[in-house]
């Protein structure tokens, strides 16, 4: 089972659980805010592993003008059905089926997930090439070296590698990607509102 069919297993429990995980987060409210200042009214932004839309359909709330990407079929069924005003597609974030430049933005809530440290730099140069000069990307991940591995996620048969990354890998990622980091936040977990692991959120700025 790869990632594609374990989270079309899994798409239902996780919308359930997780579509309204934001309003018990202000800190990503925070910074979602802060993504949405600087691109609302400026172009298109990518929600790149959107799953079922939440962040999406927050960001456009906000005023941004955005689609949601996702490898998951049934995933992305899930957030058309739930915000059918949005636009969302299936693919892969490695290969954008996206013009050069033709994004002022792109976040990247916890997309990186399930790549291996030696897979964002590619991953980050392929976001790059669909942004123009300036555009902001938002990038969020678990905070460690840890792999965590799950056969279950919300009651649901997976089989899912949970990678987190060291933040001082990520940012070196993205700097060779010619994203040139600008902020850096990290957090503890809230309280019964998610896994229990340290956050990290990178805004950078395409050069």
């Amino acid at each position: 089972m790869d990632v594609r069919q374990s989270y079309d297993s899994a798409a239902a429990a996780y919308a359930e659980h997780l579509s309204a995980e934001l309003e018990r987060k202000p800190l990503d409210r925070h910074l979602l805010n802060r993504f949405a200042e600087e691109t609302r009214g400026r172009g298109l932004v990518a929600d790149l592993g959107c799953g079922p839309g939440h962040v999406a359909r927050y960001l456009s709330q906000q005023g941004v003008t955005i689609f949601g990407l996702d490898v998951s079929p049934k995933m992305v069924a899930i957030a058309r059905s739930a915000n059918p005003d949005l636009d969302f597609r299936v693919g892969d974030i490695r290969h954008l089926d996206v013009s050069d430049g033709a994004l002022v933005g792109a976040v990247l809530f916890y997309a990186i997930v399930h790549c291996d440290s030696t897979e964002l730099t590619p991953l980050f140069q392929e976001v790059r090439r669909v942004l123009v000069p300036g555009g902001l990307v938002l990038v969020s991940f678990h905070v460690g070296d840890q792999v965590v591995h799950v056969d279950e996620l919300f009651g649901a048969r997976v089989s899912l590698d949970f990678r987190f990354h060291v933040p001082d890998s990520v940012v070196g990622a993205l700097r060779a990607a010619n994203l040139a980091v600008i902020e850096r936040v990290e957090r503890e977990p809230y309280e019964a509102a998610e896994y229990p692991s340290r956050r990290c959120y990178l805004v950078s700025r395409a050069t």
